[in-house]
């Protein structure tokens, strides 16, 4: 790889056998790994990872099946990949890439949690199914923990906020719509099942920081970051709604940066069928929106699917940079994802591109990148380039000395649990139990007399000006992002 490409493989002698890489500096306009299963996609996105990294590009992966634990560990120096890498240019130079690990659950890397507000009542709505009318009072829930200014840090606190709502429902919907009862008891209904999932484990504090995810070594390789996501999987819906969010956070929080020479952090997204699945308009819109938006702040996203129509059309088009392995066309509707794959390539005249996607060999897939100026490359059939770690799992062992010698070993390991809605309300309906009086009402002050002139004091213009100020700070703190979540100043 040089300093302005990753390499991804070569072509056959007997299509030229023409080098292949992805340009750096345009590796933020996304992209697409597709094909079947067992076609070479997870060794693709191992590589281009590892590539990303020796660019000194952060990287954030999800690890569903637990290959991608690889690499941290280095991989083998003979052997058919090796062997393979020596017809592409060059031996392989087996050594480990700079990997951190996370877990929802905290079971095989360290936790990574998110706070309810932070996620925001539209990606929660997902994640629990709820219907419009439920997802309406979720609404109304945040709304007044809002107005009130009770934290919503985990299920906890919005449990206890639905019940503060349900017990003033006539003077909450005089003020923002009715509450009905029956939305509510679904709405905890839906709770308890995703704590039964598991879902409690990702809301709480401390909060993951992105500036944790964006780390470079003293190496100047960039962090990679694997979630283990092998249990995550069982509930299909917690996983997507996950990454949307940080897919949202990033959105929010990482400032305009324009075109850089490399990105500042890579996002795959595996299993990307998932994210769009069921989707609501309304949210797949938003999504759209990040998708084309992010490029700007130095982040690519690149899909992992097994058939590109798992993506939609318009998500689809912003994906610049594509590598197809493999597809099966069994039957009618795969032979029609088969041609409209074919079709989102630029043709090349040495091969019938809907027949060569049916007789790609594993570990051989067809290319096509934004070259320098932007433009799509005619597209190549590509033997893909194996990487320097590890192609297969890593030992318990060898996992736990990485979280050994991690640099946010610490920061996360341990649930803090503050004051927050649950608390607050607890003691409210314990002074209200024990008869305690109501907090008595500051005295009225007397009016000042009206001054003939109109002209501000000094004294005034100060106190308006600091009120202005708490104002917006306040309209800072409660605004919430492009996906509902609540944004951090």
């Amino acid at each position: 790889m040089s300093d302005a490409a990753l390499f991804l493989g070569c072509a056959p002698p007997e299509h030229g056998g023409e080098a292949q890489s992805l340009w750096l500096r345009r590796a933020n306009r996304h992209g697409l790994i597709a094909g079947a299963t067992g076609t070479g996609k997870t060794v693709t996105l191992q590589l281009m990872a590892e590539g990303f990294s020796d660019a000194g590009t952060a990287v954030f992966c999800a690890d569903v099946k637990g290959d991608l634990s690889g690499l941290c560990c280095s991989g083998l120096s003979e052997g058919p990949l090796a062997d393979r890498a020596v017809e592409l240019g060059g031996p392989l130079t087996p050594r480990s890439a700079p990997v951190v690990f996370w877990d929802v659950h905290g079971e095989a890397g360290h936790p990574v949690r998110t706070t309810v507000s932070e996620v925001g009542p539209v990606l929660l709505a997902r994640m629990l199914d709820l219907s419009e009318v439920q997802e309406g009072v979720l609404s109304v829930a945040f709304h007044v923990a809002d107005q009130e200014g009770l934290l919503l840090l985990d299920l906890d606190d919005l449990r206890s906020m639905l019940v503060y709502v349900a017990e003033n429902a006539e003077r909450i919907g005089r003020e923002v719509g009715r509450v009905s009862p029956a939305s509510v008891s679904a709405i905890q209904r839906a709770l308890l099942q995703l704590e039964r999932d598991g879902g409690q484990a990702l809301f709480g504090e401390p909060a993951l920081r992105l500036e944790d995810l964006l780390r470079t070594g003293l190496d100047g390789r960039g962090q990679i970051n694997v979630l283990h996501a092998v249990r995550l999987m069982n509930t299909p819906r917690l996983y997507a709604a996950f990454l949307l969010w940080l897919l949202s956070e990033l959105f929010e929080q990482l400032p305009e940066v324009g075109d850089l020479d490399r990105p500042r952090l890579v996002f795959f997204f595996d299993e990307a069928h998932l994210l769009f699945d069921d989707m609501p308009a309304a949210l797949r819109d938003k999504v759209e929106q990040v998708v084309r938006l992010i490029r700007s702040k130095g982040v690519g996203v690149y899909f992992v699917t097994q058939n590109p129509a798992d993506v939609p059309d318009p998500v689809l088009a912003q994906l610049g940079n594509r590598v197809q392995h493999a597809l099966r066309a069994y039957t009618p509707a795969e032979q029609k994802g088969l041609k409209a794959a074919a079709q989102s390539f630029r043709a090349n005249p040495a091969f019938d591109t809907a027949q060569a996607i049916q007789g790609l060999g594993v570990g051989e897939a067809l290319v096509s990148v934004l070259d320098e100026k932007g433009a799509p490359t005619v597209v190549a059939r590509t033997r893909i380039r194996p990487p320097n770690s590890r192609v297969g799992p890593a030992t318990p062992a060898e996992r736990a000395q990485v979280m050994v010698q991690s640099p946010v070993r610490g920061l996360y390991d341990e649930r803090i649990d503050r004051d927050s809605a649950a608390e607050r309300l607890a003691e409210r309906r314990a002074e209200a139990e024990a008869g305690a009086p109501p907090p008595r009402a500051p005295a009225e002050k007397p009016k000042p007399r009206a001054r003939a002139s109109n002209r501000q004091t000094p004294m005034e213009a100060l106190t308006k000006s600091v009120l202005r100020t708490a104002g917006s700070t306040l309209t800072r703190e409660l605004l919430r992002g492009v996906l509902g979540g609540l944004r951090r100043r």
